[in-house]
C-alpha cells in the first residue's frame, strides 16, 4: 500500500530543492525584466533584443543580464529608493508645516465669521473640530 523505500525522502528533498530554485529563478527573471524596461539609458532596439532573449533563452539571458548590468541595476534601485525617501520627507515637512495650532485655526475661523464668509453654526463646527 505505502512504498517506503530509502529514496523517497531524498526524492522529496530533491524536488523541494528544484522547486525552490525554480521560484527563485522566476523572481530574478521578473526583476531583470522590470529593470530592463525601467532603464531610461537603454534604447528601444536594445530593449527589444533583451526582451526577445528573455522570452526565448530565459535562464541564460537572466544570468548574462545580471553579469552585464547587475551593478547598474543596483545603482538604479538605490537612486529610486533615495528619490522615494526624499519625496516622503518633503511630504512630511509639507504636512507638518501646514498644520497649525488650534488657537490659529480658531482665529482663522473667527476672521471668516467676522467677514461673513461663514455662519455662526459653521464657526462653532470649526471651533469644535480645532479643539478636538
Amino acid at each position: 500500500m505505502w512504498d517506503f523505500n530509502s529514496n523517497s525522502f531524498w526524492d522529496a528533498l530533491l524536488w523541494g530543492f528544484f522547486f525552490f530554485c525554480w521560484i527563485a529563478y522566476i523572481f530574478i527573471w521578473v526583476r531583470c525584466v522590470f529593470d530592463m524596461f525601467a532603464d531610461h539609458t537603454l534604447g528601444g532596439f536594445a530593449k527589444a533584443i533583451w526582451a526577445i532573449c528573455f522570452i526565448f533563452f530565459g535562464p541564460i539571458t537572466t544570468l548574462v543580464y545580471l553579469i552585464a548590468r547587475g551593478r547598474s541595476m543596483q545603482e538604479r534601485a538605490m537612486k529610486q529608493a533615495a528619490d522615494v525617501q526624499r519625496q516622503q520627507e518633503r511630504y512630511i515637512k509639507d504636512v507638518a508645516a501646514s498644520s497649525s495650532s488650534p488657537a490659529a485655526e480658531i482665529k482663522h475661523a473667527k476672521d471668516l465669521l467676522d467677514s461673513g464668509a461663514i455662519t455662526q453654526s459653521e464657526f462653532d463646527a470649526l471651533k469644535a473640530k480645532a479643539m478636538a
